[in-house]
């Protein structure tokens, strides 16, 4: 009896042994590796993850049709769909724009671009291989994505002064955004007489016919992703000249001359004034004169 407790003892330790070197094993030679683990973007804004997974399946044939997805943790991967993949069957219509697969996982590339970003997509996520003879989750080497408010600006692009009256092109662009992710929506804002010009994915150009009355008032360039929700804006001052000098000097050269004429005007006035009170002088007395004469 005692011979054949320790010959269970013995079998249940080496199994438990080999059970373990084997999990050690499968785990050491099933996973991603991926350059971080925690991945930050801004909302709105993409992301571009690098990866790689290893499996006991090395370079398959190209033939060989092999399926790779990414999944949210905790999802159920027979019953829930991916964020990602490149098996169009199982493609998450309200994610595809965003999550897509970039790598090839025939050559065991598990690369990740993200567009768009959300806040709601802020978590862990962990990769799925799929192929004729193997299926693995990647459960232990997980991706967490922090997705951060938007704190970029837009780039105005303004000529320090505005000539009155004469058109100027303000350019408002965004270059810190991806030209893959959804177009921006660029807005202005003004109470100056502008116009739409030429346009790119990432800026938006703008002419402006300077007035008076623009001198001081704010021009806003205002962009919306419409991917993620998110709106930013910047405002600029607006700086009018007349020639080689400031508004300010313009105002007080158009007061200056503006007094010299009303000088001008009231001289003139005093004068016709002093002439014609003259005049009504001088009449009565030619008049008396007159009389005088013809009496004698």
């Amino acid at each position: 009896m005692l011979l054949l407790l320790l010959w269970v003892c013995g079998w249940a330790s080496e199994n438990y042994f080999l059970l373990h070197a084997e999990s050690m094993f499968m785990y050491e030679t099933f996973k991603v590796e991926l350059q971080s683990t925690l991945v930050t973007v801004q909302e709105g804004l993409c992301v571009f993850v690098p990866c790689t997974f290893f499996s006991l399946f090395k370079n398959p044939s190209f033939n060989t049709t092999v399926f790779g997805y990414w999944f949210r943790a905790g999802s159920n991967t027979d019953l829930d769909f991916p964020v990602a993949t490149n098996n169009p069957d199982k493609t998450m219509q309200e994610t595809h724009s965003q999550f897509h697969l970039f790598g090839d996982p025939r050559i065991n590339d598990c690369s990740l671009d993200i567009r768009d970003a959300q806040r709601s997509d802020s978590g862990y996520y962990f990769f799925r291989t799929e192929s004729d003879t193997f299926k693995w989750n990647y459960y232990k080497d997980q991706l967490f994505l922090n997705v951060t408010a938007l704190n970029h600006t837009p780039n105005i692009d303004i000529p320090q002064t505005l000539e009155l009256g004469h058109p100027s092109n303000v350019t408002c662009s965004v270059p810190w955004a991806c030209e893959k992710g959804t177009p921006p929506i660029f807005s202005w804002m003004s109470a100056a007489l502008t116009s739409l010009g030429p346009r790119t994915t990432l800026s938006s150009v703008l002419t402006l016919t300077p007035r008076l009355q623009d001198h001081g008032t704010n021009l806003v360039c205002q962009v919306t992703f419409p991917g993620a929700g998110v709106t930013v804006q910047k405002a600029v001052q607006i700086n009018v000249t007349w020639k080689s000098g400031t508004l300010a000097e313009v105002v007080l050269v158009a007061m200056g001359e503006a007094a010299i004429k009303f000088l001008l005007l009231g001289i003139c006035f005093i004068f016709l004034s002093m002439e014609s009170q003259r005049r009504r002088v001088e009449r009565p007395a030619t008049q008396v004169d007159y009389a005088e004469t013809v009496m004698d």
